[in-house]
């Protein structure tokens, strides 16, 4: 007893005052983590998330919307060739037809009729309307055409996208009507000195200018697409055996004795032209044969 109770007394008082190796110290320091390091990886991590949503691409976008308006210009080209004496009376339908349906519908931009000959005639018109009406006169001019016996040599259709050209032109003029609101209102207020209002005042006007020329663009856009072109040619059938010049049988038999005539012109030409030759060829033959050769003869039989 005299030794247990002073052992007891002093596992107590180190018990109590807490040493090196007591559990509830080890215990407790790794419990909980400092709380330092949990908010820098959440604000790092937060950072990476922002760094990554502002690096991000954003989506390309398409030059034309699916849904937006499409603008296509059509032209047509159209060839004719008809019996002889149709084509002026077909030339002059055609035009009376677009003239009938007014400026607004169709308009003939060109038309020509060229009288080489009488037996070959030969035209073009040029003309813009509405599709609508161009496709219905293409139908109508096959019909006619086989009613007057003759025939289509050619048809073309065309189509160019301008859709795109149109929307950034409107983009160029809302630009410039914007700049030249802002020119407007700068002047109303008068706050700057005579040289800035001057300046201002060149700017607006070429600012001015720069709209109108836009717009001329704009509306001859818009009215290719509102208005399609249709180019016709017309030409005659040339028959076999005409004595027109542009058919290459009837020429030859036109120019038969003229050929004929211009050939034996050109032997008895050449005849006259080559005669003093054989002329001075004969002597120089005469002269060596009855002169020369004789001679030469007998040297070579003397011994």
């Amino acid at each position: 007893m005299k030794y247990f109770v002073p052992a007891i007394l002093a596992v107590g008082l180190i018990a109590a005052c807490g040493g090196p190796d007591s559990g509830p110290e080890r215990t407790a320091t790794p419990s909980s983590p400092p709380p330092p390091v949990a908010s820098e990886v959440s604000v790092s991590g937060q950072r990476m998330a922002s760094d990554q949503a502002y690096t991000r691409p954003a989506p390309e976008t398409p030059e034309v919307e699916p849904g937006a308006e499409q603008y296509i210009a059509y032209s047509h080209s159209l060839g004719l060739r008809l019996p002889k004496g149709g084509v002026d009376p077909m030339i002059q339908s055609h035009v009376e037809a677009c003239r009938s349906v007014g400026t607004n519908t169709c308009i003939v931009v060109n038309s020509n009729i060229n009288n080489s000959n009488d037996d070959y005639v030969s035209g073009h018109v040029s003309i813009r309307a509405k599709p609508d009406w161009i496709e219905a006169f293409l139908g109508n001019v096959d019909e006619a055409t086989e009613e007057a016996g003759g025939e289509i040599t050619s048809r073309s259709t065309r189509a160019e996208d301008l859709t795109r050209t149109i929307i950034d032109t409107s983009s160029r003029l809302d630009a410039q009507r914007t700049l030249r609101g802002r020119l407007e209102g700068l002047l109303e207020r008068r706050d700057g000195s005579l040289g800035d209002l001057l300046s201002i005042e060149r700017e607006l006007a070429r600012v001015t200018g720069e709209i109108e020329s836009i717009e001329a663009q704009l509306k001859a856009l818009r009215l290719r697409v509102s208005m399609s072109s249709l180019d016709i040619s017309y030409q005659t059938k040339v028959p076999p055996f005409s004595n027109s010049r542009s058919n290459p049988l009837g020429e030859a038999f036109g120019d038969f004795f003229y050929n004929l005539s211009a050939a034996i012109g050109a032997v008895i030409t050449a005849f006259a032209v080559g005669l003093p030759w054989l002329l001075l060829a004969g002597l120089f033959l005469w002269i060596w044969l009855k002169l020369i050769w004789p001679r030469m003869r007998r040297r070579k039989q003397q011994p």
